[in-house]
């Protein structure tokens, strides 16, 4: 496996190679993709904020969801094959990501309201927190992205993606898979796993932007790893709700 490689579908060694320019000037930086992964995240938080006063007016956010989840797998996939257009796609694809992650944190939030009133809140600290501690762990390398790092952290992640979309085709015959939603002992733990296999790909990401910036990638890939970098942060959001609904489930 080469060096270069991570865990995220979205950031790899290919896409930066791919867009490597001769010159070195108006390259990527790390701080340049930080600022706009900054920007995106705020879109996010926009949007969010829009559909989820929306469902506590009383509207009905059903569409603002399939919208959001639709609309943004479209515009990542686009964004991965072309990264040429991440500049545009990428703030569009943050606008769409946050009317399903506000929908969603709304629905979660209206739910446990008696049991978990502070839910939302808990898992958007320990979705900061986690943040923060990973890219501590990466800045003081405490934990390194080596290839054996990278290759059983990119097996891990296919195998949930590929388990969840076998989940979901199951559950459009009918057939739920408990573990999931529910909250058994078992299926707290497959969360915690999942939560962990999402927690360890921001260093794979961190990485993958000091590399980016570090082969002369052109300046369009800072919003192609901001993309990059979102996808696993919501990704991570969404596991760790997930979770902390399981483990109030119980109570």
């Amino acid at each position: 496996m080469s060096l270069f490689e991570s865990g995220n579908p979205t950031i790899s060694e290919k896409a930066f190679e791919k867009s490597l320019v001769i010159n070195h000037e108006n390259t990527m930086t790390v701080r340049g993709t930080m600022n706009k992964f900054g920007f995106m995240f705020l879109m996010v938080m926009a949007t969010a904020f829009y559909t989820w006063n929306a469902f506590n007016g009383g509207q009905d956010i059903t569409g603002y969801l399939l919208t959001g989840a639709i609309g943004g797998l479209v515009v990542a996939l686009v964004i991965i094959f072309k990264q040429q257009w991440a500049g545009y796609l990428a703030p569009l694809y943050a606008l769409l990501e946050g009317l399903f992650v506000g929908g969603i944190s709304a629905y979660y939030n209206a739910q446990f309201a008696d049991k978990a009133p502070y839910l939302i809140i808990q898992a958007v600290t320990l979705t900061f927190g986690t943040v923060i501690a990973m890219y501590a762990l990466y800045q003081f390398r405490i934990i390194k992205a080596t290839e054996r790092f990278r290759s059983i952290l990119l097996t891990a992640t296919l195998g949930v993606v590929v388990f969840y979309l076998i989940a979901w085709v199951l559950r459009m015959f009918g057939i739920e898979v408990p573990f999931i939603h529910e909250g058994t002992t078992f299926g707290i733990l497959f969360s915690v796993a999942v939560v962990a296999i999402a927690a360890l790909n921001l260093i794979l990401d961190f990485d993958m932007i000091e590399r980016g910036s570090a082969m002369g990638a052109p300046k369009y890939m800072e919003w192609y790893g901001a993309f990059g970098l979102l996808v696993t942060i919501v990704w991570l959001y969404l596991e760790i709700l997930r979770l902390l609904a399981k483990m109030n489930s119980r109570k």
